[in-house]
């Protein structure tokens, strides 16, 4: 998750890094708030709906690795009288600083340039994140989009390094060492000053800017989806897997930018600070992902499924990136390392205290549906009694527990002893990011929510109550309750809803912000709308 965060932030400050290379000095003081409105655009599109379109991705895309891959070629060939002279010299300095501190100083300087360098690989588990909406065979697709990231991120690299070294380039304040390279490749090829080196320079840039901002967009894509999985499991928020009317995760996307721009506010948008951080994040979620794998290999052992090849690329693959991830710590732990560990082990325990909240709360809610599983939820009824709408009817407004819903009817049964003849259950079902994800899931819900109606019809039934249910679909609860309400005060005039509330012996900012407020937004609607409604408490 925080991973998806530092997507954003470094993206975009990257892509404005791009965009600013083209101006002046004088402009750097406005990188930041450019920054901002970038985030905030992008997070605006996102609540939208905005997906990324392939006529625009496309273009960027293709535009930018031709326009990379012309000016690296073009920059090699300029210089191609230095290139037999690159190795010989290369090594020679090499052999020279090997006699002078020795191999192992040599190799752990070059495994230090490697490990500051691997942000390079990050990118690729975009793929590996959504190999699920990848074309069939998924597989077979996301091994050949692997390979192409592999070879493309692989030449790109090596074509750039070889330039900085053949054109000797260094750091201009105010640019970015490829526009530096590529202005002069672009000035030695049409003149230093022309219009052509220019307007090429612009397209170049542009879409590297481009380029970044549609990885930026990746976070808000992907952070928002990974939080709404981690609310199904309940690691955070219920409310993260809500879907808005646009059918988005909405406040994961909130969240998402909000964070984004925090992470640049602190670290000012520079770019050194913030590749630091999410190199840290991305390669401990490289190495926890390798050990998976790698334990996965090792059960396997022995069966049909694996090989000794799989497995060994698994350990290798992890020794790489835990290496990787150690050497990154430790040499950047006081250059901005000690951040992103500060964050993300505070992300860490949030998520274990709300799983630990979220598992108590539903062991509760298990004793008190037990209370009921065996006298209330049998089959049996041989009468229905009928349902008079002029008479006073109480209509409950239920959840998924049965307990919960029980525990409200007995409530109004006690307080209006006598008084309400009809009974009536409303239920919705909530579209959210898990039932979204299939016909399947969709059918499930529906018999889930069907099912529970139809316990509190028979217990009624069965105790010669009147009763009947309603069921509506739908991203938000509280809009869905409201319009089942307003169509049955038409029906039933003389109706008076009923809800329940959890309330917590320690009740807190917490336990509020865990558990979502239905009741009341549904309250607050029917009341201006002059429809009778009470909330009564179940304590937990």
């Amino acid at each position: 998750m925080v991973d998806y965060v530092l997507t954003i932030a470094i993206s975009v400050a990257s892509g404005v890094d791009a965009l600013f290379s083209l101006l002046p000095l004088g402009f750097q003081a406005a990188k930041l708030p450019v920054e901002v409105v970038v985030i905030v655009t992008l997070m605006g599109l996102n609540l939208r709906g905005m997906k990324e379109p392939l006529t625009l991705l496309v273009p960027v895309f293709l535009g930018f690795v031709a326009t990379h891959l012309a000016l690296i070629l073009a920059g090699i060939f300029a210089h191609a009288d230095q290139l037999p002279g690159l190795i010989p010299a290369t090594l020679a300095e090499t052999g020279d600083l090997t006699r002078e501190i020795g191999w192992l100083a040599v190799a752990s300087m070059m495994l230090r340039a490697y490990s500051l360098g691997a942000g390079t690989y990050t990118g690729i588990e975009a793929v590996s994140n959504n190999v699920h909406i990848l074309r069939e065979p998924r597989v077979r697709t996301g091994q050949l989009t692997m390979a192409l990231m592999a070879t493309s991120l692989a030449v790109t690299a090596a074509g750039l390094i070889i330039l900085y070294l053949l054109w000797n380039v260094g750091h201009e304040p105010g640019r970015t060492l490829n526009a530096t390279t590529f202005n002069a490749i672009l000035g030695e090829l049409f003149g230093e000053g022309s219009i052509a080196q220019d307007g090429l320079l612009l397209v170049v840039m542009v879409l590297a800017a481009g380029l970044l901002f549609v990885a930026a967009n990746t976070g808000f894509l992907g952070g928002p989806s990974v939080l709404a999985n981690m609310a199904a499991d309940r690691w955070v928020p219920h409310a993260f897997a809500y879907l808005s009317i646009r059918l988005v995760t909405q406040n994961g996307i909130v969240l998402m930018g909000l964070a984004a721009l925090a992470l640049l506010l602190i670290t000012d948008g520079k770019v050194s600070l913030l590749v630091v951080l999410y190199s840290i994040n991305v390669f401990l979620t490289f190495t926890l992902c390798l050990a998976g794998l790698t334990r996965h290999w090792w059960r396997q052992r022995g069966t049909r499924e694996a090989s000794a090849v799989s497995l060994f690329q698994a350990a290798l693959a992890l020794l790489v990136a835990g290496s990787i991830l150690v050497v990154t710590l430790v040499e950047k732990f006081f250059e901005g390392g000690w951040l992103t560990v500060v964050i993300t082990s505070l992300v860490i325990a949030t998520g274990l205290m709300i799983r630990r909240h979220y598992d108590n709360t539903l062991r509760e809610l298990a004793k008190i549906d037990a209370l009921f599983s065996t006298t209330t939820r049998t089959a049996g009824v041989d009468t229905v009694p009928p349902i008079d709408p002029k008479q006073p009817t109480a209509v409950f407004m239920v959840g998924r527990s049965f307990g919960a819903g029980m525990h409200t009817l007995l409530a109004v049964k006690r307080l209006f002893p006598g008084h309400f003849k009809n009974y009536i259950f409303l239920s919705v079902g909530e579209v959210d990011s898990e039932s979204f994800r299939g016909a399947e899931h969709v059918a499930q819900l529906t018999k889930d929510v069907q099912a529970t109606l139809k316990d509190f019809e028979r217990y009624c039934h069965r105790r010669g109550m009147p009763a009947t249910s309603r069921v509506a679909f739908g991203t938000d609860t509280a809009q869905q309750l409201s319009k089942l309400a307003e169509k049955v005060i038409e029906d039933y005039p003389q109706a008076v809803f009923f809800a329940s509330k959890l309330i917590f012996g320690t009740e807190n900012l917490v336990s509020r912000l865990l558990h979502n407020q239905t009741a009341l937004a549904v309250q607050r609607r029917l009341h201006l709308k002059g429809i009778p409604m009470v909330i009564l408490p179940m304590k937990v």
